[in-house]
């Protein structure tokens, strides 16, 4: 029989260890490879849903552009009418506003003429006194002035 030296001993521990170190590598990549093709097909699959929602993000925005560039021009149109009302309404006001209102004032003057003219109708409504606090009406006030006036 031949006796091991330590030299071969140690050579043996040493591929013992080695062995071990390079199936635990193995192990390691191995898992490493999997998770990797995961995350491939994840990336992939991630891509194939996204391209889709950009596609209708995208038309979603130019939709309401769209829209947004339709009420632009509707906001300009009303902006434009509103101007020539404007316009419109200075045009009348300058034009028959100083002679309606000469004409209704004319118009009440002769009313007030003619009401002024009739025997039994007041020009004016009756005023009321305030005597501390409270209202007492003109035909009270006229009962109180000629009580007065017998005193």
């Amino acid at each position: 029989m031949r006796t091991v030296s330590g030299g071969e001993v140690a050579g043996i521990l040493v591929a013992v260890f080695w062995a071990i170190l390079v199936s635990f590598l193995a192990v390691a990549l191995a898992r490493l490879a999997q998770t990797l093709k995961a995350t491939t097909k994840l990336v992939a699959d991630v891509t194939d849903q996204a391209v889709p929602l950009l596609a209708d993000a995208s038309a979603a925005v130019r939709s309401a552009q769209t829209q947004i560039d339709r009420v632009d021009s509707i906001a300009s149109d009303v902006q434009e009418v509103t101007s020539n009302a404007s316009a419109l309404s200075t045009t009348v006001a300058s034009t028959f506003g100083g002679p309606l209102v000469k004409v209704a004032a004319f118009g009440y003057g002769v009313r007030r003429a003619i009401a002024g003219r009739r025997e039994n109708v007041p020009a004016k409504a009756p005023r009321r006194t305030v005597i501390v606090g409270r209202s007492v009406p003109s035909a009270r006030r006229a009962q109180r002035n000629t009580r007065e006036k017998k005193d």
